[in-house]
């Protein structure tokens, strides 16, 4: 499995942290085309296409994950247990084992599985949601994400919003003058921190985090205003969370919040004999609901995504080729 390993490394090397996705749909073109794929690249942004390959048949299943990695960049390397580099895991490693298992499904007769990768997953799913125009017709819909092999029973949805206090600058040294944004903030942000956001059976408990804060104008200035940026990992609706965030502010005029982005939990098909669990990040699943039902696997562990030492294990790699042709022989015996 030389040649897997070396088209691991061959994508690594080719940057594409989010906006510089072109070469690398580039090398796939090319790579598919030679080995009688019909590729269509959809341009989602000039110079950021998606790459969608299929073959004789429309598909019925599709693997998909995404271009893009998070920065910076930096090159491939490997040892004989590991392959190194940014995107080894999120999502090359993947993306290679996705092309292997496909391969071998048409060297076994089955030609109704398409390939798409995309851009923009890390920032904000906008190459997901242009390929949903595509409509290909597909039942099924197998994502690629680091779950350590693991089919994902569901991924925990999103609710991120960007919350603004008002308030009257006076000078500090006399407060009752003035009216602090900070001040109302925090409490609105402690509140928050305090509230139940839900629970599920599959996911577990909700989760939020105060990401970033800012205001004010001088430690001796009662602060104008303030603003602060908070993500829900939601287990339900993100209706029920924007309805219990309501709750919590609206006692408050001088408080306010804008949406930044939103979706439901999500919760994915599994099949019977394969190593199940839920994950806490999110995917491109809310996004691609013309692709069929989804299912969430792939190799590599989150918990290296996006770091300085990230990496993929060579043994995990094989597994997955042969978890995904058998998570696309089982789908196609569905019918």
């Amino acid at each position: 499995m030389d040649d897997l390993f070396s088209l691991i490394r061959t994508l690594v090397d080719v940057p594409s942290v989010t906006g510089n996705e072109g070469a690398l749909a580039g090398l796939l073109e090319k790579h598919l085309a030679v080995r009688g794929y019909r590729v269509t690249l959809q341009e989602v942004a000039p110079g950021r296409p998606n790459v969608f390959a299929t073959t004789v048949k429309p598909p019925a299943v599709v693997f998909c994950t995404h271009l893009d990695t998070v920065p910076p960049y930096y090159s491939s390397s490997e040892d004989d247990r590991f392959i190194y580099g940014r995107g080894a895991c999120d999502a090359k490693g993947i993306l290679a084992t996705m092309m292997e298992a496909a391969e071998r499904l048409r060297q076994k007769g089955t030609d109704d599985v398409g390939l798409l990768f995309v851009v923009g997953e890390e920032l904000d799913s906008i190459g997901a949601k242009h390929a949903n125009q595509l409509a290909p017709g597909s039942r099924y819909v197998v994502v690629g994400e680091p779950t350590e092999n693991r089919l994902a029973s569901g991924h925990k949805g999103t609710f991120k919003v960007k919350l603004r206090a008002q308030g009257k600058a006076a000078h500090s040294a006399y407060p009752d003058l003035g009216d602090s944004a900070i001040d109302r903030l925090l409490d609105a942000l402690a509140s928050i921190r305090r509230a139940d956001w839900g629970r599920s059976e599959v996911l577990g408990e909700a989760t939020v985090n105060v990401g970033t804060i800012s205001g004010g104008v001088a430690a001796n200035v009662i602060a104008p205003s303030a603003e602060a940026s908070v993500f829900v990992r939601v287990v339900g609706r993100a209706a029920d969370v924007a309805s219990r965030l309501d709750g919590l502010l609206s006692a408050d005029p001088k408080l306010g919040y804008e949406i930044v982005a939103q979706n439901d939990a999500v919760f994915c098909e599994t099949l019977p004999g394969f190593e199940t669990a839920p994950v806490a990040f999110g995917t491109d699943i809310p996004s691609l609901t013309a692709f069929g039902k989804p299912l969430l696997i792939g190799p590599g562990s989150i918990q290296v995504a996006h770091s300085a030492d990230e990496k993929i294990e060579k043994r995990e790699v094989l597994r997955a080729v042969e978890l995904y042709c058998r998570v696309a022989e089982e789908l196609l015996a569905r019918r």
